[in-house]
This record gives structure tokens, sequence and C-alpha cells, in this order.
């Protein structure tokens, strides 16, 4: 029998921008980079060492050593994970993302980023630990079995929980129900939560998030001349005191992906620092005469920012906006179909029974590290309170929830307690508690299984709060 703080379950949350993972219980993750993987065609490396020096990195052995510890070689693929590895340029490198609008494409990336978070940066044995998995509000059943597959088959995990982000969410803030609106990098979701359940049919999305609003970013600074460097492409040299000389590298075998990622980063610091949503819709004869705001890239170059810092926030309220933006013409078909926060906000409680809407509207929560957008939750409360709903109902915005994962929230909350009972006919345990119930294999030979009825499987789902025994053919 096991207990409260005896149950050091792992919990890790993978986004479609960052990975973060942890022990349940703790305020905080002990890990967090990014979620996508750098990738070189095996026939393309002969030596890692030489594929350092031609990066032009200057570590020495023992950072280099420990940089290769990251490096995970798959089939034909060598794949590279974490921001330590991420950070090096390398040869034909290429950075991909195995995740595509909330879906799993790529297991043997996530595979990696999963092995790279319990094994190097948490430096534990997953045996000897149950695994909370965060998923996406949208996650299919052959994901989850895939998921429960690489879980008990390669890492042998004693107990394994999959939960809904809106749910952990909803749960960090201390209510079972909410209107989670989750501004992700890769995408915005609005999930109405019901005593701890999803309500999938009502269920709201859109393809834009916080790399969508950095790419818009780039390509205005592009039209205005403005290029950003990523780091690899210069050094800088002290010719004087406190005079610096920017020199340009030449890397050819840079990939445009990598060239990308780099970029990216430091777009989005250059929104987070200086961008914010604007009070009323953006208009551009009202923002003709903002004031302009410095920001310092990398290579020593200020440059100045005018109302840019606020039309590219307002896409998330007005993706038609997109289409104004130089450079980013071949994303008007996404920007005519995707919907405004206020209109997903919407059409997601419209969709609910008449008898909750009255609470989702009063317990609206913001999540994703998007939504910590200055002024971003008064201007949508405004929209909602003001353009769309008036006298109709009480809207209320909770704290906001940060990008920290609220994961482990959660779990410090139902202070996680749970027993294991042997089935021996099925070889299956049960780990539960309090209404969460652990899916958890001891003797089984075949997981993930889709055939669920299969007496090799191996595995008992539970689905939220009932637990549901499926019976052996």
């Amino acid at each position: 029998m096991y207990g409260g703080d005896e149950v050091s379950a792992i919990v890790i949350d993978l986004g479609s921008h960052t990975c973060k993972a942890g022990y349940a219980g703790e305020d905080a993750p002990k890990a967090v980079f990014p979620s996508v993987v750098g990738a070189i065609d095996q026939m393309e490396v002969d030596d890692p060492e030489k594929t350092e020096n031609n990066s032009g990195s200057a570590l020495d052995a023992k950072n280099t050593a420990r940089t290769l510890d990251s490096d995970k070689t798959k089939g034909k693929r060598k794949l590279y994970v974490g921001s330590q590895t991420l950070g090096f340029r390398r040869d034909h490198m290429e950075v991909l993302s195995p995740i595509k609008d909330g879906v799993v494409v790529d297991w043997e990336m996530v595979d990696s980023i999963w092995d790279h978070a319990l094994r190097e940066c948490l430096l534990i044995d997953p045996q000897e630990h149950p695994m909370l998995l965060a998923e996406p509000s949208s996650n299919t059943q052959q994901q989850r079995e895939r998921t429960a597959e690489l879980m008990f088959e390669k890492y042998k995990v004693p107990a394994l929980f999959l939960a809904k982000n809106a749910v952990l969410t909803s749960f960090a803030s201390g209510r079972a129900t909410s209107l989670v609106v989750d501004c992700g990098g890769g995408s915005t979701t609005v999930a109405p939560v019901h005593d701890g359940y999803v309500l999938q049919k009502a269920v709201a999305s859109s393809p834009i998030g916080g790399e969508f609003l950095s790419d818009c970013l780039m390509k205005s600074l592009e039209s205005k001349g403005i290029t950003i460097k990523p780091r690899y492409s210069f050094k800088r040299k002290e010719i004087r005191p406190g005079e610096f000389q920017t020199v340009d590298l030449d890397h050819p075998n840079t990939t445009e992906s990598y060239k990308l990622y780099s970029q990216r980063v430091i777009a989005s610091d250059i929104k987070e620092c200086v961008c914010r949503a604007p009070d009323t819709p953006y208009d551009e004869s009202a923002y003709s005469n903002i004031p302009m705001t410095s920001y310092e890239l990398p290579d020593g170059q200020t440059i100045e920012i005018g109302a840019d810092r606020f039309k590219i926030p307002d896409v998330l309220f007005n993706p038609s906006l997109v289409q104004t933006i130089p450079g980013m013409e071949n994303y008007a078909e996404i920007a005519s179909s995707a919907r405004g926060l206020p209109q997903m906000v919407l059409e997601s409680i419209n969709k609910c029974d008449v008898d909750i809407r009255r609470e989702l509207f009063s317990s609206i929560l913001l999540a994703g590290g998007t939504a910590s957008m200055q002024q971003l939750k008064e201007r949508l409360e405004k929209d909602l309170l003001e353009v769309y709903l008036r006298p109709l109902y009480f809207i209320k915005f909770c704290s906001f929830v940060p990008l920290t994962p609220n994961s482990w929230s959660l779990l410090k909350l139902l202070e996680l307690k749970y027993w294991r009972a042997e089935m021996q006919q099925r070889g299956d345990s049960v780990f539960g508690s309090e209404g969460v119930y652990w899916l958890l294999s001891v003797h089984s030979s075949r997981c993930g299984s889709p055939n669920l009825s299969m007496k090799s499987m191996g595995l008992l789902i539970f689905n939220g709060n009932a637990l549901k025994m499926i019976s052996s053919s």
C-alpha cells in the first residue's frame, strides 16, 4: 500500500512549442526544453566530432561529450534533443516538429524527446515511477494506444495516466467546471470543462498560435528592411573598450529549417518584450503615429518598432489582418477560415447545454505562453462584454494559469494516493486515487493494442471516474 508523498509520479507535458517534465506535487517542472528535434541524415554524417568542428563550436571536450549524450541515433537519422544541442549549428541539420495540428506525426521523435526528459534531464529510471502524460483535448484513440504501447513496452513504467490539458488547467485553478482558452505555440484551443470532463463536441480551435505571430512579426520587419540574423551567423569583436564590430560568418551547409528556428527564437523574444494587445480593434490610421519602442538585436543592431507591436497581437482577435502583412500572402486562406478569440469563445459556449453556459462564462481560464501577452485578458474581456454579450451573462476571467505546467498543481491538489490490486488471470493491476485511475501493467507482454479485449493485452482502461472493466473474450 502506497499513499501521499510516497508516490513519486513523473509528469510530462509535450506541447507544440515546449516540453516540460518534472515530479508531481512540485510547483514547477525540473526540465523545460523545445519540443522540436534536430535531425541529420546518417548518410551525411561520418564522424560526430567532425560535425562539431564544421559547426564552428568552441566547446571543450567535456561540454562536447555532454552534448553528444543528447544525440539519438534512430535508424537512418541522428536526432538531437534539448536546448543545448539545438543551440549548436550543425551542417545539414533539419529542425523538425513531431507534432502537427495537435497530432503526433513522428513517434520516433517523440520517443527521443521522452528519453531525453527522463534519462538525461530528470536522471531517473522510468520503471520506478508512475507516469502522468498531458494530452491535447483532440487526441485520438489511436494516439492514446500508441502512447501506452511505448510507455509500457519500452520504458516499462509501472503505471500510466493520460489527462487532457484542459482538465489539468481547470483543476490547477481549483475548478471542476471552466472554459479553458489555451493559446499555445502551434495553435489556440477553447475547451469547455464540466465536472472534470472535456465536452469534446464544443471544442473550438484555430491554427493561429505563438509561432504564427512570430512569423508575422519577422515578415513585417523584413518588409521594412530589417533582417534578423541568427546567432550562429556572426561573431562580435571588441575593437576598443565599449565598441564592438560584427563579423559575418559563412555556413553554406546550414538548412533553411535551422535558420528559421534560430530566427524564431529571436522574433519570439521581440514579441514578448514589446508586443501587447491593443485596447480596441487595430486601425492603421489610428496607430500610424504611435510612439516607437527600441529593441537591440543580438548582433548589436537597434531597431524601432511602432504600430507592429499592436498589429501583430491583434491577429489573434482579427485573423484577416494577416492579409495586410507583407510576405504573409500565402497564409491568406488560413486567415480567412480562422476565427478570432471572441468568436471561438462564443462558439464553444453556445455548443454547450444552456444550463452550464452561465457557469462557463463566469470561469474563463487563460493558459499557454501566448496568453501571457500584455493586455490580452483585458482586450478579450472587453470584446466579450461590449461587442458580443453586453448584459446577457456575468463574465469573469479567473487568475491566469502561467506557462509552467499546471499538471504539477493538479496532483498536489488531489494528494495522490494509490493502491495495487493484482489480477492474476489477466495479469493486470489498477491504480486508483479519489477519482483518478491509472493504467497499470505488471506482467503484460503486449500493451496498446487496438483490440481492447485481447487476453494478452494486459491493460485496463478507465475513462475518467467511471471504472470500466473490459471482460475477457
